[in-house]
């Protein structure tokens, strides 16, 4: 079982930056998993954000933060991370990190990924 535990989600102002982070408990090492960060605004359905394969060289990222938002990790530290600016009031959500068993995917769906965090919120003031 796969433990992942978010960070770094907070109140911003609209032009903003924030840096999330996910990091595994426990024994668990993410250098095997391909890593996501999706987003669940209120009302709305969980969206894909951004994944990354398990060595870091390749990478996705949804259109609506390409040019603002940043995945990268750091197998080292058995953590990876979102980093966010520009961020503009339509990105408050829950953040979620996800890990999948595969780990040359980077996969936009959210069903291909088998560990989910509980969360971090991120609320950008306009």
């Amino acid at each position: 079982q796969v433990q992942l535990v978010e960070s770094g989600g907070g109140l911003v102002q609209a032009g903003g930056s924030l840096r999330l982070s996910c990091a595994a408990s426990g024994r668990t090492f993410l250098s095997g998993y391909g890593m996501g960060w999706f987003r669940q605004a209120p009302g709305k359905e969980r969206e894909f954000v951004a994944a990354i394969s398990w060595s870091g060289g390749s990478t996705n990222l949804a259109d609506s933060v390409k040019g603002r938002f940043t995945i990268s990790r750091d197998n080292a530290k058995n953590t990876v991370y979102l980093q966010m600016n520009s961020l503009k009031p339509e990105d408050t959500a829950v953040y979620y990190c996800a890990a999948s068993r595969d780990g040359r995917a980077y996969y936009t769906e959210a069903f291909r990924y088998d560990f989910w965090g509980q969360g971090t919120q991120v609320t950008v003031s306009s």
